[in-house]
């Protein structure tokens, strides 16, 4: 309970983000590696519309309280659901790219807005 109370908003945020990931079954980011399939949740933190080699590319950033990962769309503007803050459970081969890892058009499952 102590630990609780010392904690900052964002510490208690990606234990809580663990959990879930736990709990879910899936794969933690940090523990991924270049060309495993894996099935990881966590948030998405940012959404934005990046073009890449001259087609739209929709970008965003999941963290599951370990580590970031860069999901990427190609050919998409924009999907429904896809918004920061929400969470999601996506399936895929992981790449490297500049030090990153990344998950180039995953499956991907909208977690409900009332466990968020």
């Amino acid at each position: 309970m102590l630990d609780r109370l010392s904690s900052s908003q964002e510490d208690l945020e990606s234990q809580e983000l663990r959990e879930d990931t736990q709990a879910t079954g899936c794969t933690r980011i940090s523990e991924c590696s270049d060309r495993q399939i894996v099935k990881v949740a966590g948030t998405l933190r940012t959404v934005t519309l990046r073009p890449r080699a001259g087609v739209p590319a929709l970008e965003a950033e999941l963290f599951d309280g370990t580590e970031p990962l860069d999901v990427v769309w190609l050919g998409r503007r924009s999907i429904v659901g896809i918004e920061p803050g929400r969470r999601i459970i996506a399936s895929g081969r992981v790449a490297m790219s500049h030090g990153r890892r990344v998950l180039f058009n995953p499956t991907y499952e909208l977690r409900p807005l009332g466990k968020e």
